[in-house]
C-alpha cells in the first residue's frame, strides 16, 4: 500500500465531499500490488503505465502493521490505523473457520462511506472487503461461504447485494453470472464486469473496485510464479474496461481515478510455529486451556494473554523465545507493547513478532517438531 497516495486520497476525497470539485472517483484496490507492476519493463501492464505516465504515483510504499487485507483496506477508506479502526487481522481473533471481518460494523470509525452519504452523495463497491451492510447505494461485499471457501460463492454473495433489484438487472447486463464466475481464474473479470456495470448505470460519485486474484496467486505460486503475469494482465485489462465505462457514461472527464494497493508481498522458505513453544513451555493446549496464544497474521503473529495483566506469563513468553537457537531467533524481530502503540496496532495484545529473513508464521499449537 503507497501511504501518500493512500493520504492524498483521504484528503481529496473529503475536499471533493464538501467542496464539489470533482463530481466523481474511481478508486481500484489491487491486491497483492507491488510498485514494480508499473515502474519495471519486466511487467506487462499497458493501463496501469499509461495512468502512471499521465497523472503521479508514490516513490515509497508503506502498510499498516500487519500488512493484511483487511486491515490495510479499512485504513484506506478510514485513514485510522488498525488500533482505532478496530478491524485487526483478516478474522477476528479465536473466531470459527470462515468468520472473517465480513460486516460494516466492525468498523469503530466514519469511512469513506458514510462521508459520502452524509454528503448527499452516491457510492458503489465491488468486493471491498468489510463492507456487509455498509452505506453504500450500490454494493456487491466479500462474502465467503463460513468455514468453506470452495461453497456456492454466487450464492453467499446474493443476500448482501445491495440494492437487491440490482441482481437481476447485473444479471441481464452481464449475460448470466453463475458459481464459475467466482472462481479466482475468472474472479477479477466478473469483479471488473460488475463495476462497469454500475458506473454505467448509477454513475456513482465514489466507485471502489478490489481486484483480488494477483494475490491469490502470489501465495500459490510466488512473487515472480508463471501464473502472476498472466493475473495481472486480467486486472489490467478490466481496469481499460472501467475506464471505457466511465467514457461511455459520460463522466470520464469529471472522475479522478486512484490505484492503490494492500501490501506486497516476499517469497519465504521458512515457516515458524510460535504456539508450538507455547504448547511445549505448559502455556497453551487446545482451543480454550491457555494463558497466552499467538494469532498470526501473514508474516507476523500477535500475543494474547488471558489475563492481559500476567506479567509472569508475559515474560515466561519472552524467556522461551529468547531461549531458542541463534538461527530459529534469526527468523523474527520481537515488538513490545510501546513500538506498537507507536504503529497503530491492535490494542489488545502483549507483544507481536514480525517475520523477517524470509520466515512465515503459523498458527498450530500441538505438541509437535518446531519447523
Amino acid at each position: 500500500m503507497k501511504k501518500t497516495t493512500v493520504l492524498f486520497l483521504l484528503l481529496f476525497v473529503t475536499g471533493f465531499v464538501s467542496a464539489q470539485k470533482s463530481k466523481h472517483i474511481l478508486l481500484v484496490s489491487i491486491d497483492g500490488f507491488r510498485p514494480e507492476f508499473y515502474r519495471s519493463e519486466k511487467w506487462m501492464a499497458p493501463t496501469l503505465k499509461n495512468l502512471m505516465a499521465a497523472g503521479v504515483y508514490a516513490d515509497k510504499n508503506y502498510s499498516v502493521f500487519p500488512s493484511v487485507t483487511y486491515p490495510s483496506h479499512t485504513t484506506i477508506v478510514t485513514g485510522a490505523n488498525p488500533g482505532k479502526h478496530g478491524v485487526y487481522y483478516n478474522a477476528p481473533f479465536e473466531a470459527a473457520p470462515g468468520r472473517w471481518y465480513w460486516e460494516k460494523s466492525f468498523i469503530k470509525v466514519p469511512t469513506l462511506w458514510d462521508a459520502v452519504r452524509q454528503a448527499g452523495l452516491t457510492s458503489g463497491s465491488v468486493m471491498w472487503p468489510v463492507t456487509v451492510g455498509a452505506p453504500i447505494d450500490y454494493n456487491i461485499p466479500v462474502k465467503r461461504p463460513d468455514g468453506d471457501e470452495k461453497s456456492d460463492q454466487l450464492s453467499v454473495t446474493k443476500p448482501f447485494i445491495t440494492p437487491q433489484s440490482m441482481i437481476p438487472e447485473m444479471m441481464a447486463a452481464l449475460g448470466g453470472l453463475s458459481q464459475k464466475d467466482f472462481k479466482y481464474e475468472r474472479v477479477d473479470i466478473t469483479i471488473g464486469r460488475a463495476a462497469s456495470h454500475i458506473i454505467k448505470t448509477y454513475k456513482p460519485n465514489l466507485m471502489a473496485v478490489h481486484f483480488i486474484n494477483l494475490d491469490h496467486t502470489q501465495h500459490d505460486l510466488g512473487m515472480h510464479g508463471a501464473g502472476v503475469q498472466q493475473s495481472l494482465t486480467v486486472i489490467d485489462s478490466m481496469l481499460a474496461v472501467s475506464i471505457t465505462s466511465l467514457k461511455d457514461a459520460g463522466i470520464y472527464n469529471s472522475t479522478d481515478i486512484i490505484i492503490t494497493g494492500d501490501h506486497g508481498f516476499a517469497d519465504v522458505s521458512k515457516s515458524f510455529s510460535p504456539n508450538v513453544l507455547l504448547a511445549e513451555a505448559g502455556l497453551l493446549s487446545g482451543d480454550k486451556n491457555w494463558k497466552a496464544k499467538f494469532q498470526p497474521a501473514g508474516g507476523s503473529a500477535f500475543l494474547y494473554l488471558k489475563d492481559k495483566g500476567d506479567v509472569t506469563t508475559l515474560n515466561k513468553v519472552k524467556s522461551v523465545l529468547n531461549r531458542l537457537p541463534g538461527e530459529q531467533k534469526q527468523l523474527f524481530r520481537i515488538i513490545d507493547r510501546k513500538e506498537l502503540d507507536r504503529m497503530g496496532a491492535n490494542p489488545e495484545v502483549s507483544m507481536a513478532l514480525a517475520m523477517q529473513n524470509g520466515g512465515f508464521c503459523k498458527r498450530r499449537f500441538q505438541r509437535q517438531s518446531l519447523q
